[in-house]
């Protein structure tokens, strides 16, 4: 699952103003057509283990509106937890978090993560100080307690993972071909990280709540060397909200699967 939302920048809280959203970000919007208010999507997690799949633990994906810094959008928070069972091999309590303005310009990233005996947060705040800059400054507190930060200047639109997922869920991919990819930038310190979202097929996904949905299967594929490695791969629904039914995750561990199992 650390694989899935990977952010490997980390933050520092500088003392100067943060801008919120300007003429910088306004080339980085996106409408939103997914959501209109609040919105939580739940799942049931399966590790394999030995060939054999069992049942992990749940994960939720919530969805909310919010004000930051006076600016009206959205939270959204991907919230998992492995069972008790599992606990005694992996405990992972994982909560990661994305806030965005009404047209989708990231805004906050933190990631607050128990992973077996390590716990460590990640945080990244965005700011835009001119029309073509967008600025992150960042932290990230190690298991020990030791903080780390940096702040990078970028010349183009930037996103993390969580908030490049709720980005794709607002794209029109109505027009889009088997084999057809988007490239995005991830925020990643010094090095700016390619990403790609590729289009790889039409499937009929059942749910946990026993009913079959339509899907487009969309992977995110990231540059590992000169070869391509996919960290996650997206079962969504064909219509404009993209709602994901399930998720194949690649981890260093083996594999894992996440299926809808409801939402309100």
């Amino acid at each position: 699952m650390k694989r899935l939302l990977k952010i490997i920048t980390v933050i520092i809280i500088f003392n100067c103003q943060f801008s919120i959203v300007n003429l910088a970000s306004a080339q980085c919007e996106t409408p939103i057509t997914a959501f209109s208010g609040s919105e939580t999507i739940n799942y049931k997690l399966y590790f394999n283990w030995k060939f054999i799949w069992i049942g992990a633990g749940t994960a939720s994906l919530n969805t909310v509106p919010t004000e930051y810094k006076g600016k009206k959008g959205y939270k959204t928070s991907l919230v998992t937890q492995t069972s008790k069972k599992i606990d005694r091999y992996f405990m992972m309590r994982d909560t990661i978090m994305s806030i965005f303005s009404d047209k989708l310009v990231p805004l906050y990233y933190r990631k607050g993560a128990r992973e077996g005996k390590r716990y460590y947060v990640d945080e990244m705040w965005y700011s835009y100080p001119d029309a073509n800059t967008c600025q992150t400054t960042t932290r990230h507190i190690h298991d020990d307690g030791h903080k780390t930060a940096e702040k990078h200047v970028y010349r183009q639109c930037m996103t993390d993972m969580l908030h490049a997922f709720q980005q794709f869920r607002n794209m029109d991919t109505s027009d889009w071909k088997k084999g057809q990819s988007k490239t995005i930038s991830i925020a990643g310190g010094s090095e700016v990280i390619k990403a790609r979202l590729y289009y790889r097929d039409d499937k009929t996904i059942k749910g946990e709540d026993g009913n079959k949905y339509k899907c487009k299967v969309i992977s995110y594929i990231e540059k590992d060397g000169k070869k391509d490695k996919e960290i996650v791969r997206f079962y969504v629904t064909e219509d404009s909200r993209h709602i994901p039914i399930r998720l194949d995750l690649f981890l260093k561990f083996g594999s894992a699967k996440a299926f809808f199992s409801g939402m309100k």
